[in-house]
């Protein structure tokens, strides 16, 4: 069966920061430890080949996690990089997407004292052409 790609955006714009530590960033909300859910929805109880595109600002530290639907994906989800870079992580075994809804949430490492900001997350997937 041919496959066709789908995606879905979500507007993050929140900065990860233990309290002593905050970045001055008027567009970013500051959240603390961790992002708020995000949902987004897949058409198909039948996605395959999930990846995430983060634009993130700053990042100090590696160990930082992308959730997908509660499960964390897998290696390095967001390295160090200083200013903004864009990333792209693969899921993994561990992740999967659900026909419906789902969603994405940034961890920030309380084992460190870096402070990062997330802007936009795009989750991609293939799905069956027609779902």
């Amino acid at each position: 069966m041919p496959l066709r790609a789908n995606y879905a955006t979500m507007y993050v714009g929140a900065q990860l920061a233990p309290e002593t530590r905050e970045l001055d960033l008027d567009w970013a909300t500051n959240v603390g430890d961790e992002t708020e859910l995000h949902e987004f929805d897949v058409p198909t109880d039948d996605a395959t080949d999930g990846y995430v595109g983060i634009q993130a600002f700053d990042v100090g530290e590696y160990g930082h996690e992308i959730l997908v639907n509660g499960e964390p994906m897998s290696g390095f989800d967001i390295p160090p990089n200083d200013g903004w870079q864009y990333w792209v992580d693969t899921f993994g075994d561990s992740v999967g997407l659900v026909e419906g809804a789902n969603t994405l949430q940034i961890v920030r490492d309380t084992d460190t004292r870096d402070a990062f900001a997330v802007g936009t997350v795009t989750v991609h997937w293939k799905e069956p052409d027609g779902a």
